[in-house]
């Protein structure tokens, strides 16, 4: 497909997205990689930018040049900003609120601290992402190194032939300590997050570097 071809495939399902208003979202194209820049309201709205784009199955890679510029009118104060975050963390029920701090700088809130699975690092982050003034997320939380199982790589190559889309067959796993690296060629990004899930579930894993092709 031609760049020029993805490109309006890109803008018709931005303006698809309910949740975005892309007046102001510019879309360049080249190889198939997409670049959003311009300027929305909200962090949501950037993040929705991303998931539409993503959406879109000749889509190769994604760049993210879009700038968050809340209205006068809905700007927040950093300290209120973090007062909102650390009490957001400490409702969730599902991660550790105490093992984690927020830093603000000018509506950009950094998370930091350990915890034992990736989920509840990804659950911190969507606990402080929608909140008013935030104009972006930096989630520096680490996995706690624990010990692996010796089956570890066996292990994860099961769960991956458990799921048929998965394209398990395709994908090659490198284990090596607590460290895993994906290589291969899947067909789409939903492919590839299924896979990326899969590995995050094992235990004793601390970090995945996900090197699969979309194509």
């Amino acid at each position: 497909m031609k760049d020029v071809e993805l490109r309006e495939l890109v803008e018709a399902e931005l303006e698809w997205e309910p949740s975005l208003n892309a007046a102001h979202v510019a879309v360049t194209v080249h190889d198939s990689v997409v670049t959003l820049g311009g300027h929305v309201e909200t962090y949501a709205e950037k993040l929705a930018a991303e998931r539409a784009v993503r959406r879109v199955k000749q889509v190769r890679g994604v760049a993210m040049d879009i700038e968050v510029r809340p209205p006068s009118a809905k700007q927040v104060d950093d300290e209120d900003i973090a007062t909102r975050a650390v009490n957001s963390l400490r409702w969730q029920s599902n991660i550790p609120g105490s093992d984690i701090h927020v830093s603000v700088n000018r509506g950009w809130i950094t998370l930091g601290g350990d915890v034992e699975w990736r989920y509840q690092r990804e659950a911190a982050e969507r606990a402080v992402r929608y909140l008013s003034g935030v104009v972006g997320v930096t989630n520096e939380i680490a996995i706690r190194s624990t010990s692996q199982p010796d089956d570890l790589k066996q292990r994860i190559v099961s769960a991956l032939a458990r799921n048929a889309a998965a394209e398990a067959k395709s994908v090659a796993v490198d284990v090596e300590g607590g460290q895993v690296r994906l290589s291969g060629k899947v067909h789409s990004w939903h492919d590839r997050k299924l896979i990326e899930d899969a590995i995050w579930a094992a235990p004793g894993v601390t970090s995945v570097k996900d090197e699969i092709r979309i194509g």
